[in-house]
């Protein structure tokens, strides 16, 4: 990010609203009923943990990892997946848990995969919505934050790896 400032977005006390709002959420979905949260590594790792916390209903948790393929910014719409679920979702209320949602194309790819494992529901929650960028039809049932463009780091959200550890979110600015 050489040459490049970056500026608060979403404070990480913004975030904490928005995560506990969505908990709430979900709990009063679900009640007493066990729900399964997948959570798509690597970016969601710290809103799985911060939102298993503040759900009322039992849970449990497991992960899936996934990558598409493109040149730059844009993807070519091929998925691969680098890590499978290791309990069964049959007959599970089941959230996939995203950090963002821009193009749509890995998490459409991913919802059609787990659709045919045939859990009882299939929702999503994400942090992070983009919108004005999908390319597919595809829609979070549980949406936290919606921006409309624009290229962003922190809170589990990274530029090569690294920035993942940034308690707020930040907008990543041209020169």
């Amino acid at each position: 990010m050489v040459g490049q400032s970056r500026k608060v977005l979403f404070t990480r006390d913004r975030i904490a609203i928005e995560v506990k709002r969505l908990a709430e959420e979900i709990s009063a979905d679900y009640g007493d009923q066990e729900i399964m949260l997948v959570g798509v590594l690597k970016g969601s790792f710290l809103f799985i943990a911060d939102l298993i916390r503040e759900i009322k209903s039992p849970a449990v948790i497991d992960f899936v990892r996934l990558a598409s393929y493109g040149s730059g910014t844009s993807t070519s719409g091929i998925i691969e997946f680098r890590k499978n679920l290791e309990m069964p979702i049959k007959d599970r209320h089941v959230i996939i848990v995203e950090d963002i949602i821009d193009s749509g194309y890995t998490l459409q790819s991913l919802y059609n995969k787990l659709l045919l494992q045939e859990p009882r529901s299939l929702k999503i929650c994400t942090l992070i919505d983009k919108s004005a960028r999908r390319e597919v039809e595809i829609n979070a049932d549980y949406i936290g934050l919606s921006m409309d463009d624009g290229f962003i780091i922190g809170y589990g959200l990274d530029h090569d790896e690294k920035y993942r550890d940034l308690p707020d979110i930040y907008i990543v600015e041209e020169p």
